[in-house]
């Protein structure tokens, strides 16, 4: 497998224009995600990761019921601002459509629906974790 090191140098590019921590590419077999981490007060470390196309068990979810996914790579939040109350909690009844927490992306902060009708089993994520497209946010009974 040829590695495109343009195709990677612009993705962490984007990393930096967007403020985002982690993004990932898909083109056929091939998937690239690129990730910044700071642990210290120096310069954020960027690593990229290229490897064939893979099931990745991101999730401890270790649960049987209706998965509520992710519909956008941002950070979750649990409540519509912080000190206010959640949007859901576990053992609450919620309806299709209801938002059960906030992703934001760019600024831009977009309500994530239930797509079904049911009971809050678990939380998945915590507030202010960074979530990928695709990730369980909640699992409902």
């Amino acid at each position: 497998m040829k590695i495109d090191k343009k195709l990677i140098k612009e993705l962490v590019e984007n990393l930096k224009d967007f403020n985002l921590t982690e993004l990932e590419y898909q083109e056929g077999q091939t998937r690239i995600k690129v990730s910044r981490a700071s642990k210290t007060i120096e310069a954020p470390i960027t690593s990229a990761v290229v490897s064939p196309n893979k099931a990745v068990l991101k999730n401890s979810d270790d649960g049987d019921g209706i998965r509520v996914k992710s519909p956008i790579i941002g950070t979750a939040y649990l409540a519509p601002e912080p000190g206010a109350k959640k949007f859901v909690n576990v053992g609450d009844k919620i309806k299709k459509g209801q938002t059960i927490m906030i992703v934001e992306a760019m600024k831009t902060m977009n309500h994530v629906p239930s797509t079904s009708d049911g009971e809050v089993k678990k939380i998945l994520v915590e507030d202010g974790q960074p979530v990928e497209f695709g990730q369980t946010l909640i699992l409902l009974k």
